[in-house]
């Protein structure tokens, strides 16, 4: 049975850059219930609930009824995409920036931190409707950058890519917040990421 992350902080910690109503709402609700019914749609399709999630999304081509492999697509994603988003966060700091091997990688692959995050950046903006925006990596370390609209993913695109970074663009994950404001919480939400974690993924 697949269950939601623990949450590596208080719902309140992420203020004022994402205040405890967005997280009790988005944490709470939105990511419970991708569990709960990923719960129920791996089930319906037979598979073993041990089997990691990562391996479930790579290998979705061998759930034969299509209806329940949108189930498994729509909850997986849901469920996988909210367990990194939320574990890579931690309370506000200025002048966050990545540091160790993730920070020698950014700054190989894209000149610096600045235009690595511009970039990322631009990819949450513009990602029209629902969706994502990822850093990841190969298995030789290369990083990549990506959107992806609904509940996909790098795994479920079948790039063979890690992901190491996500930024939700759900209008649940800012909303409250930042209302109609994309770019704005996207700007904001630098600040909140933990990048010992984003480092460890990378490892």
């Amino acid at each position: 049975m697949y269950e939601q992350i623990k949450l590596p902080y208080d719902e309140g910690a992420l203020a004022p850059v994402i205040n405890k109503e967005t997280v009790e709402t988005h944490y709470g609700k939105h990511h419970a219930t991708y569990t709960t019914n990923l719960n129920a749609a791996i089930e319906k399709a037979g598979i073993d609930p041990a089997k990691p999630i990562e391996d479930v999304l790579a290998d979705l081509d061998s759930i034969s009824d299509p209806a329940t492999r949108t189930a498994v697509l729509n909850n997986g994603g849901g469920f996988y995409n909210h367990n990194v988003y939320f574990e890579q966060l931690k309370a506000p700091s200025e002048g966050n920036a990545p540091t160790g091997k993730i920070k020698d990688a950014i700054d190989a692959e894209f000149g610096s931190f600045d235009a690595f995050k511009e970039k990322m950046s631009a990819l949450a903006v513009s990602q029209f409707g629902s969706g994502w925006a990822w850093l990841s990596a190969d298995k030789d370390g290369k990083l990549y950058l990506s959107q992806s609209a609904n509940q996909e993913n790098p795994i479920t695109k079948k790039t063979g890519h890690k992901p190491l970074l996500t930024i939700d663009v759900w209008e649940h994950a800012y909303y409250l917040d930042y209302k109609n404001l994309r770019a704005k919480y996207v700007d904001e939400i630098w600040k909140l990421i933990d990048w010992d974690v984003v480092n460890k993924r990378y490892a």
